[in-house]
């Protein structure tokens, strides 16, 4: 029988394992930052290791009581596989707004994420060491002891994290204050950390209030002299990179059909986050990023203006929700459509979202309709990992493309041929919403604004996909494109100049603008619109 061994065992190994395997993450990112190149980095290295170590330890010996220890070491293990997964694979790292889009991430996108690799590390970090954990008799004795024993770790462990925060306290510092990104990296302490975090935000916001925004909204002086009532899609796209799209200059023909639109692309349009739970509610509310980042509370956005000032509006959702941005407007989920051939597999490319648009529309208030529609599209985009799904065959232009989820698998021309491809649809998809439109010029003034919640990153020094901390994420995470197009009708009714749309296309620009934007070509007058923040402005005539 196996010899019954002291709590104090499990903490130290379990700890042990987790600082060491599983923060292969960070070992690797000091080596790529140079840190290990000579026996003092070994020594920086060594001492945060320790760092995690008693960290750990001091977690665990505050549960080192039966029937808790174990259950708590095996899911402290469990959180350090999942992370060391994803923190290897795809160059993340585990911020409160990660664990955020983990959280919000639905069926479909987890089982793009499953692959052998993350079954491997799941094993390796995990199953084997709890299964160890869990076959091993652990003696804790009476509760006094219990008591008295966790006591003693965590002044142990304590002492041990002071000695060597102390002792690596030149490095470290210099290491957090020039490379933010690596304390996100310390597994699985980030990941509690940033669990904490995310769970805290409602409480220190009061999420259970909602501000009320352009409580006067009204249709503006203008809005009454049009022949036709005006028509627009806010095409909300995801994943899209400004520098993928050949409308911006890239060298590829990712965006043939567009340019045949004569539509107007302002190339220099910057995010509000790297995530689209971040981006999306700070793009339709009317603060800036900053504003938004510091609010108090809920607030209503862009939607509930349109709507409060006597639109219709309607949001269509092929993606995985609103993020709160539509829960007072009519929504409509069209990810769960059955099309054979627009749904393969269970997930839906956009196109599904012009099916039956028109019976939708007319299924909404008839006096709103009369003075105006506006209908967002939220798109499955360009989501990764699993790029290749976000294309159908017709538009796969660029070959041979990764077919795979586990990125790093692939060769990083083929993990772009995979994006090139999405990005093919996205215009095929966008122009066909221009004809969707067109159609409709008789009756409406019709327009499309395109714009993109995030960036993404395609293996730039070894980083995939997004979320990265905004401070110190890559500009390709962060620059979006910001498409227009608008019928005749509606460029005279909004008194628009072309010739000033096209000269403004590398004005500096970011979704701090979208909502004062829509609220200017829509002529909405109300208190929350600020013509400062209008990118159409400078090209929109007084039509009084």
């Amino acid at each position: 029988m196996t010899r019954a061994v002291s709590p104090a065992w499990i903490v130290g190994a379990a700890s042990l394992w987790m600082a060491l395997a599983g923060n292969l993450a960070l070992w690797r990112k000091l080596a790529a930052l140079d840190l290990l190149a000579n026996a003092g980095g070994w020594a920086f290295a060594t001492g945060l290791a320790v760092v995690i170590w008693a960290s750990l330890a001091a977690v665990l010996g505050l549960l080192c009581w039966r029937f808790l220890l174990k259950p708590a070491a095996t899911l402290l293990l469990v959180t350090a596989a999942f992370a060391s997964h994803f923190m290897l694979s795809y160059g993340i790292v585990i911020d409160p707004g990660m664990v955020v889009n983990a959280l919000q991430t639905d069926v479909h996108e987890a089982a793009a994420l499953a692959c052998t690799q993350l079954a491997v590390s799941l094993l390796l970090l995990a199953v084997l060491p709890a299964w160890l954990i869990w076959r091993q008799p652990v003696a804790y004795g009476s509760a006094r002891r219990q008591l008295g024993r966790s006591g003693a770790l965590l002044v142990i462990a304590m002492l041990v994290l002071a000695m060597a925060v102390l002792a690596s306290f030149q490095p470290l510092a210099s290491v957090m204050r020039n490379h933010r990104e690596v304390r996100y990296l310390f597994n699985p302490l980030a990941s509690v950390y940033s669990l904490g975090r995310a769970a805290s935000r409602p409480w220190e916001r009061t999420e259970t209030g909602l501000a009320l925004v352009g409580e006067d909204a009204r249709l503006g002086r203008n809005h009454g002299g049009r022949a036709r009532p005006p028509l627009m899609l806010l095409v909300l796209g995801e994943t899209g990179r400004s520098g993928n799209f050949g409308l911006n200059g890239y060298a590829r023909p990712t965006t043939p059909e567009l340019e045949r639109e004569q539509v107007f692309s302002f190339r220099n349009a910057w995010s509000c986050g790297t995530s689209t739970a971040a981006s999306v509610p700070c793009m339709f509310s009317n603060l800036t990023r900053a504003g938004f980042d510091s609010r108090h509370g809920r607030r209503e956005g862009l939607m509930d203006v349109l709507q409060r000032a006597g639109l219709a509006v309607l949001w269509l959702d092929n993606q995985s929700g609103c993020k709160g941005v539509c829960d007072r407007i009519p929504t409509i989920d069209t990810s769960r459509s059955t099309d054979a051939q627009l749904c393969p597999g269970g997930e839906c490319l956009d196109e599904i979202m012009l099916q039956g648009l028109d019976a939708r529309i007319d299924a909404l208030d008839p006096q709103r309709r009369a003075r105006g529609v506006v209908v967002v599209m939220h798109q499955m985009g360009s989501h990764g990992p699993a790029y290749h799904l976000r294309s159908p065959a017709a538009q796969k232009r660029f070959l041979p493309e990764c077919a795979s989820a586990s990125l790093q698998d692939c060769s990083r021309d083929s993990v772009v041929n995979a994006y090139d491809n999405s990005i093919a649809y996205t215009d095929h998809f966008l122009a066909r919403s221009i004809a969707w439109l067109k159609s409709r010029q008789d009756r409406a003034d019709t327009a499309l604004v395109y714009l993109a919640d995030h960036g993404e990153s395609l293996g730039e020094n070894n980083l995939y996909l997004h979320g990265m901390p905004y401070a110190v994420a890559p500009d390709v995470q962060k620059r979006v494109p910001w498409i227009t197009w608008l019928s005749p009708g509606f460029t005279a009714a909004a008194g628009v100049s072309l010739d000033c749309l096209r000269s403004e296309k590398d004005t500096v620009i970011s979704h701090d603008n979208f909502f004062h934007s829509v609220l200017g070509m829509l002529d909405v007058d109300t208190s929350a619109y600020r013509q400062a923040l209008d990118v159409y402005a400078p090209c929109r005539r007084s039509l009084g």
